[in-house]
């Protein structure tokens, strides 16, 4: 049987620049900056994942990001140790939150944060108090 592992999460933006610094800043990710056919390329690791950003220009043909929920893949989790501290420090720092943290079952709390480009992303600990 085939073995399969993740390789990136593809994201698209008006603004790449402004997008990393946003990883950067609010969730520690590292910025990687490299050339790819003559044209500067922004690419992240955060938690162990790759994560690409492709610039999108006036008349690309892109569509603009969908309002969660939605069908299809709706958003990335990230595993967090005291999410309570955690969400709030995020918030000192104007991160907007989607769902405040929530005890989806006993020892794990969720919460959902709103990323550039309307990117939905879920906080997990799975071993809240």
């Amino acid at each position: 049987m085939v073995k399969y592992t993740w390789d990136h999460i593809h994201l698209r933006t008006a603004n790449p620049e402004a997008t990393a610094q946003w990883y950067e800043r609010m969730l520690g990710a590292e910025v990687i900056r490299s050339m790819q056919q003559g044209k500067p390329r922004i690419d992240l690791k955060l938690g162990g994942a790759n994560i690409f950003i492709a610039p999108v220009a006036p008349g690309d043909g892109v569509n603009p990001p969908p309002i969660t929920p939605y069908q299809g893949l709706d958003h990335f989790g990230l595993t967090v140790t005291g999410i309570d501290a955690v969400v709030a420090e995020l918030k000192a720092k104007g991160v907007e939150f989607t769902r405040e943290p929530t005890t989806v079952r006993p020892g794990v709390r969720v919460a959902f944060l709103r990323a550039p480009e309307g990117v939905s992303i879920e906080l997990l600990d799975r071993n809240a108090a």
